[in-house]
């Protein structure tokens, strides 16, 4: 018996069989996709009087307003609107949601549509041929071996870290405005101090001039009493220096040009306090909180799907493509059935000689994997010592401001008797020069902890993931 060969449509349609039946049953690599194990605590090592180790922690999310300062609230929102780090971070995660569309696109049919005509004359025999065409063309690659499905895992992922990252660019950005904020109150107020102090100094360097014109005090005191008023007096250029350099750098923080904000902040107000009543989460929650942490395991997906990407480079490919059009010499033929033209390919693609190049992809994914898991060990790591040093530094310069105020307290009621003994003659001018000096250094520590410490919560509110939206890392708070 004879037996017939397969027709051209016959074969379409079984390579068409084969590759859906593989598209359906073949599945690309799937790397180990669990986290590193972590050193994770089950509690900090130091804890404050305000610490509520597993109490709810809603405040993070726009912690500014715990320092009830209407200036500071402003800034923040201007800076996370107007910021130039954040507005560009925005357009990176937009960028990375239009790749993620892309590879979505990628694993579905192309259908594109064309038109033509062209006409064409025999000079020797005076003729002229048109042709006019018309049609649809078809194609698409079957993701069998789901490298396709891989490359969109990855863009996902990647889109999910740009989310995050942005959210850790905000985080960081309010902290950095309320911490420039916080020393520039702390300035205005080491400013009226040292002009303060300068005022007491000027008028006990009156008091030693009238005793040294009157024979009862050496010219001695009356240039160590000049000496120590200059001194004051040379402090003042430099804290006015830094005062306007915060106030510019609180300007570009904001989106806005230096200088612009000297008018706005110069009256001075006292340095803002942050309420006691902060709640500090178990170090596990606020690993959950924190965007870097979150982007760091990001990272880890976006590399897994790349390895199984690389891997399954290594198999075949295969593609249908079809046409569909009208092609004729005249363009009323269009019309007829004998002008319609269909065409249908399948075919497959499939390295046979590379020299190792789809191997060495695998391996340099799977090295990027692994440097993915490093980076998010240390992004857990550096969290913990965030959080951390943050506690150890509230605890700290909260007891150093209660001393630095008792010392305070002491030495102004040391500069206010010396002054009075030293005008009725009692003592020396060198205790007079000891207590202001003194006091100076005593009340300038005292506001610069004080500055110190509320940035201190500050930091602290960062370490702990405060400032975003854990379930909308784009959004503002």
């Amino acid at each position: 018996m004879k037996q017939s060969l397969p027709t051209p449509r016959r074969t379409t349609a079984t390579w068409l069989t084969v590759v859906l039946l593989l598209a359906g049953c073949a599945s690309g690599a799937k790397p180990d996709g669990q986290l590193p194990a972590t050193p994770t605590p089950g509690k900090w090592s130091t804890s404050v009087s305000e610490a509520l180790p597993g109490q709810p922690t809603g405040t993070l999310a726009a912690w500014w307003n715990n320092f009830n300062d209407p200036q500071l609230t402003e800034l923040v929102a201007l800076a996370l609107q107007a910021n130039t780090d954040i507005r560009s971070a925005q357009f990176a995660l937009q960028q990375a949601r239009a790749l993620r569309d892309v590879a979505a696109a990628n694993r579905l049919p192309t259908v594109s549509a064309s038109a033509s005509a062209q006409g064409a004359t025999t000079f020797n025999t005076d003729t002229t041929t048109n042709t006019y065409k018309a049609g649809f063309d078809a194609s698409w690659e079957p993701d069998v071996f789901g490298a396709k499905r891989s490359a969109l895992s990855a863009t996902e992922a990647d889109a999910e870290a740009a989310a995050a990252n942005l959210a850790q660019i905000r985080v960081s950005m309010a902290a950095e405005v309320a911490v420039t904020y916080i020393e520039l109150r702390g300035l205005q107020a080491r400013l009226a101090i040292a002009r303060n102090n300068l005022a007491s100094q000027n008028e006990t360097r009156q008091i030693t001039a009238w005793r040294n014109q009157a024979g009862l005090a050496s010219s001695l005191d009356l240039e160590q009493a000049i000496s120590a008023a200059e001194q004051t007096r040379a402090q003042i250029p430099s804290l006015e220096t830094s005062l306007r350099q915060n106030m510019n750098q609180l300007a570009v923080l904001t989106g806005q040009a230096p200088g612009v904000l000297q008018h706005k902040l110069a009256t001075p107000v006292a340095i803002p306090q942050a309420a006691q009543t902060l709640a500090v989460a178990f170090p596990a929650e606020t690993l959950r909180q924190r965007p870097d942490v979150r982007t760091a395991e990001h990272r880890i997906n976006a590399a897994l799907a790349r390895v199984a990407q690389a891997d399954a480079a290594r198999y075949p490919s295969f593609k249908l493509s079809g046409s569909l059009g009208l092609n004729a010499s005249r363009l009323e033929d269009f019309t007829s059935g004998t002008a319609l033209v269909r065409t249908l390919l399948a075919s497959v693609t499939g390295p046979l000689f590379d020299a190792g190049a789809a191997q060495a992809q695998v391996r340099a994914q799977t090295a990027a994997l692994e440097q993915a898991r490093v980076s998010y060990e240390a992004a857990v790591l550096t969290a913990l010592q965030d959080v951390e040093n943050a506690l150890v530094a509230l605890q700290g310069n909260r007891e150093r401001v209660l001393r630095l105020q008792a010392a305070a307290d002491a030495a102004a009621n040391a500069d206010l008797l010396a002054r009075h003994r030293y005008a009725s003659g009692l003592i020396d001018f060198r205790s007079v020069l000891e207590t202001q000096r003194t006091l100076l250094s005593t009340q300038d520590s005292l506001e610069t902890t004080r500055a110190t410490l509320s940035a201190d919560h500050v930091r602290l509110y960062k370490a702990l993931g405060g400032g975003w939206t854990p379930d909308n890392p784009g959004a503002q708070p």
